[in-house]
């Protein structure tokens, strides 16, 4: 059954810099806050009105359980704004609560001060308290700095694929191609995560079964018109094998970057990664 406290309003607030700014993490809690969240999809994603998410959907999920954490940002000459945030909704799957966190949106100017990490930090504070044990979303398998903060900085494990999980999209971003998706699942309470979020190395290097590699030219790739069937060339590539390793029971349980920028997927049997399931009927099956 879910937890009793499902339904209990997010609380907390954290407080972190960068540059000259104090930025807030909190729960987004008015109308105002909500709209700011529906205009950064566009800032961020170049969506359209086919794909934004309106604010009745960000009222409502805060209604049934979910989370919508914002960073907020002031300094000495502005007022404060919203910068960035990010929303889940509550699931159950084979009688078990979980939340899956839908986005994760930073403002372009604040990209790469950890803003991302400490929205999804708070998120799992939240979720603890909760009573939750397992947060679940996806990612694109082609975004190497995205797949940096999930697995390695964060501990989340994958073993799902999804092949054109949203069907088109009609994001910048996504340049034509279709919607592949990793699923992330994080355990929040595991030592796998309590590790990884300690600093230490998740996953001993002996114990790597097989390294997928993503080069960072993909993303100068995608953006080019001339050059988008290389993108197109290495989604299919890694399709394959990342489902093909998931097969044979594989996870990634790690992913490292080169100085070039290079990312790779690091890839061993799940005997090797101490995340404690709940159950076995509660990993993601890319529904």
């Amino acid at each position: 059954m879910p937890p009793a406290s499902m339904t209990t309003p997010m609380t907390g607030h954290s407080v972190m810099t960068a540059g000259n700014a104090l930025i807030t993490i909190r729960p987004c809690t008015n109308f105002s806050e909500l709209d700011d969240c529906v205009a950064i999809q566009e800032q961020v994603w170049g969506y359209d009105e086919r794909d934004i998410i309106p604010r009745r959907l960000f009222v409502v999920a805060r209604r049934i359980g979910g989370q919508i954490f914002g960073a907020f940002t002031s300094t000495d000459q502005a007022e404060s704004r919203l910068i960035a945030f990010a929303m889940a909704l509550p699931g159950v799957r084979d009688q078990v609560p979980y939340l899956h966190s839908h986005m994760l949106a930073v403002l372009p100017p604040w990209r790469n001060a950890g803003i991302g990490r400490r929205l999804k930090l708070a998120q799992r504070d939240d979720a603890l308290a909760r009573g939750f044990r397992l947060m679940e979303w996806t990612f694109d398998p082609l975004e190497i700095k995205n797949a940096f903060l999930n697995i390695h900085r964060l501990g989340a494990i994958v073993r799902s694929y999804t092949p054109d999980f949203y069907g088109p999209l009609h994001s910048d971003l996504q340049a034509g191609l279709q919607s592949d998706r990793l699923h992330a699942e994080w355990w929040l309470d595991s030592a796998h995560v309590r590790r990884t979020l300690s600093g230490e190395n998740a996953l001993a290097p002996e114990v790597v079964v097989e390294t997928i590699p993503v080069t960072h030219e993909v993303a100068a790739w995608k953006a080019s018109p001339d050059a988008r069937h290389q993108a197109v060339a290495l989604q299919a590539a890694n399709r394959a094998k990342l489902q093909e390793a998931f097969t044979r029971g594989l996870v990634a349980a790690d992913f490292s970057r080169d100085a070039e920028g290079n990312g790779f997927y690091q890839l061993t049997n799940l005997a090797n990664v101490d995340f404690h399931p709940i159950h076995e009927g509660s990993r993601s099956s890319g529904s």
